[in-house]
């Protein structure tokens, strides 16, 4: 029976240990960037380029480090979303205005339920669109998160605020 449980054990480590390698092989579409830490380590900072999908005239640039070989990547990541092209009205009234805002990619950064997810929320007062990528477990005391903004001043989206008596506008 020993035996029995052995061989199984052996089985199954061997179609995770293939499923962890295959996993691993796989490239990634959206990445544009690929950078080595250095030659004594197996971790690299990788790029990605992810475009809203909702508002497609917004690409956000996204790093954080991979380590290859180990079952969890560090938490760290850094963002930056510009706009790319025009953004309208009719995209703005398509996208969820709730203060959670609406993730718009997820990633698996280990085995055990660490994501790095990238969120969009909108700031109605301020007619800003928030970018947030944050990593969904807590790590060194405190989640990881990085934030980017793209204000709707000067696009076909912004609504001009109406002033006040002491001459700012309603949204200040």
């Amino acid at each position: 029976m020993a035996k029995g449980l052995a061989k199984n054990d052996i089985k199954v480590m061997a179609i995770l240990g293939m499923g962890l390698f295959l996993a691993g092989c796989g490239g990634n579409e959206n990445e544009v960037g690929d950078v080595s830490l250095g030659i004594f380590t197996t971790k690299d900072i990788k790029i990605e380029s992810l475009t809203d999908p909702d508002i497609p005239s917004i690409t956000c640039h996204l790093s954080n480090v991979e380590a290859n070989l180990n079952l969890s990547d560090p938490s760290d990541s850094s963002l930056a979303c510009r706009q790319t092209g025009p953004i309208t009205a009719e995209m703005i009234a398509d996208i969820d205005t709730s203060p959670s805002g609406e993730v718009l990619h997820r990633k698996s950064k280990s085995i055990l339920f660490k994501n790095l997810n990238l969120r969009r929320i909108y700031d109605a007062n301020q007619q800003v669109l928030l970018y947030l990528v944050y990593s969904t477990k807590k790590t060194s005391g405190s989640f990881k998160h990085s934030l980017s903004s793209i204000p709707l001043w000067g696009t076909e989206a912004y609504t001009p605020q109406p002033e006040t008596p002491d001459n700012t506008t309603a949204a200040e």
